[in-house]
């Protein structure tokens, strides 16, 4: 048997090996190449490509790869949110660009984020270019995205999916009593549910209430969008939801929510026919992707005269302790930019563009000091993606001004803690473990005992002092009292538009605002953008991006289905949690 796991290491080490000699050529050929082969052209009388069906990021990242920069720099990637969107933006004042066609079919981006995609359509449509969409199956999200469009196609065996929000939640109390596998769970806040699944198997009417709102929240905003663009009262946007009156291409039709039933051919045929194409000429077109690398070198070189620049630093992700990446929010990327930008004078303000659900207490008072120590010396205004929620306000609260979209899930001010406890389990399978120690809290809690009542009480004081913080640092940052943020915290989640209402935020709207308001305060009539952080990247982290090795989180997925990876990524999560936690109480999929 040794012999054979020998054999098969060896044989695993040269695949390696021979993965990152090839990787590597590769690179090297493609840094020699020239750039001729990767050079974006745009064809005169071209349409613009809107296919949006990968997960956007707010920003695709800026990255080091040490001594290799120079052979990498050019896989850069632009498919970040507001890649896109300035890559919209350019194609209004493109004489190339006759329009754009929409072809989504399963949008990948959060509610807050089609929002900010949807505004820039709408700046777009005032150039007076044409916007047209094609959905075989169109999506409720992609919907909320192609209303703004001249004119919707949907293919004769499609469907338009039209039925409002909902989202469902997992609970585990039974799998923990049934396999004996438990999370010891502290909180404080009245609707901090985010460890609700461990304690109850059926949803609190605290938890129900709070989601309840929220999503009438953010469907009310779609509903007001969709009918400006469409021309449906939104009481007939109700009636067809709840009817499900769109779910059939002739029945979408009679809504008046679609303009025309046809095929992907009669689309382009459409298109050709605007753009005065003849019938048997190539539609000339360009993919959103490439345009926007075009356009980001477009716009460095109209900008290289400027001085003045305005720094965007994102935060996107769970909060982490640590170094974080392009993925996690860690203290240590965070504070590295806010650092580099407060000591750059050419930077005269900061925004940081929040998208988090939150995470680890200790990491975000980390990043809130070093923004409090910032402020001193710039403003810093905080841009709110699709979440900046517990931890991910933490952060925010303390910010000169904050921005939220209307749709944007913020507040969740509370804590919690979590403690793995296998006891039962073991009892169950045998085993029986023995504790030895010095002193009465040498070993203060122990996975394979029950929690005790004393050991209880010490974590919950602990949960209670980083609330009672937490309560300050957004008192403090929003000019309130003590009481009157723990009115509106318990945990409880709330939509951009209700956080306007109750003070957690200061105005509506996105990133163009708030870089409006940063340029303000810092009193800049032009300036440049700098993005931030610039990631670190090594090795193991290139082959994950280049796919030429699968990771065991791709290996694991692909075995369990999504579904079930969803449940196992769950309790993974959960139980990797190490002190206390300022999480959104849940993990949101609104449907």
């Amino acid at each position: 048997m040794n012999f054979l796991k020998r054999v098969l290491s060896t044989v695993v080490g040269i695949m390696v090996f021979l993965g990152l000699f090839l990787f590597l050529i590769i690179g090297i050929a493609a840094a020699f190449s020239g750039d001729d082969k990767d050079k974006v052209t745009v064809e005169d009388n071209s349409v613009l490509t809107l296919k949006l069906d990968k997960p956007i990021p707010d920003y695709a990242g800026d990255f080091d790869y040490g001594e290799l920069d120079e052979l990498f720099s050019k896989s850069k990637k632009y498919n970040g949110l507001f890649d896109i969107i300035k890559a919209i933006e350019y194609a209004a004042t493109d004489d190339r660009i006759k329009g754009i066609k929409i072809e989504n079919n399963f949008t990948q981006a959060g509610t807050a984020q089609i929002k900010a995609l949807r505004d820039a359509l709408l700046k777009f449509k005032e150039s007076g270019k044409f916007i047209l969409a094609y959905g075989d199956v169109i999506s409720q999200k992609d919907y909320y995205l192609n209303s703004v469009a001249d004119a919707i196609y949907l293919n004769p065996a499609g469907t338009l999916d039209f039925k409002g929000l909902g989202t469902d939640m997992l609970f585990f109390k039974d799998f923990q009593e049934k396999y004996g596998l438990k999370m010891e769970v502290v909180r404080h806040g009245k609707y901090k549910s985010a460890v609700e699944p461990f304690l109850n198997q059926h949803m609190s009417e605290a938890n129900r209430q709070q989601v309840t709102v929220f999503l009438n929240s953010i469907w009310s905003e779609i509903k007001n969008e969709i009918s400006a663009s469409r021309g449906v009262s939104v009481a007939q946007l109700d009636t067809i939801a709840d009817g499900l009156l769109t779910r059939n291409p002739t029945k979408a039709l009679a809504t008046k929510l679609i303009d025309k039933v046809g095929y992907v051919d009669e689309f382009i045929a459409d298109i050709k026919n605007r753009m005065d194409v003849a019938e048997d000429e190539d539609l000339e077109s360009i993919e959103i992707y490439k345009y926007a690398k075009l356009v980001a070198g477009k716009i460095r070189v109209k900008n290289m005269k400027i001085k003045d620049r305005i720094a965007v630093i994102y935060a996107q992700g769970q909060i982490i302790y640590g170094e974080g990446d392009e993925k996690q929010i860690g203290q240590g990327v965070i504070n590295k930019a806010l650092k580099t930008a407060r000591e750059d004078d050419k930077i005269k303000a900061i925004v940081l563009r929040v998208n988090s659900p939150g995470g680890s207490a200790l990491a975000s008072e980390l990043i809130w000091r070093e923004i409090e120590r910032t402020k001193k010396v710039k403003p810093v205004i905080v841009s709110m993606g699709n979440l900046a929620a517990s931890g991910g306000y933490y952060i925010a609260a303390n910010a000169t001004k904050i921005i939220a979209e209307p749709t944007t899930i913020t507040g969740s001010i509370g804590v919690f803690g979590t403690l793995p406890n296998f006891h039962e389990f073991m009892n169950n399978i045998g085993v029986n473990a023995e504790q030895v120690q010095t002193n009465k809290h040498s070993i203060l809690y122990s996975p394979f005992e029950p929690l005790s009542q004393e050991t209880y009480n010490i974590v919950e004081e602990g949960v209670v002092d980083i609330y009672e913080l937490f309560l300050k640092r957004v008192a403090d940052g929003r000019g309130m009292t003590r009481d009157a943020v723990n009115e509106i915290a318990q945990g409880r989640v709330w939509t951009g538009v209700d956080a306007l209402k109750n003070g957690l935020v200061d105005e509506l709207g996105g990133l163009d605002v708030a870089l409006q308001r940063a340029a303000e305060a810092a009193e800049l009539d032009t300036y440049k953008i700098k993005q931030l952080p610039i990631y670190d990247k090594d090795f193991d982290k290139m082959f994950e991006q280049f796919g030429l090795i699968q990771s065991k989180e791709d290996m694991i997925k692909t075995e369990l289905g999504d579904y079930n990876y969803r449940i196992y990524t769950k309790m993974k999560n959960i139980a990797k949690l190490e002190g206390a936690q300022m999480m959104l109480p849940y993990e949101l999929d609104i449907k």
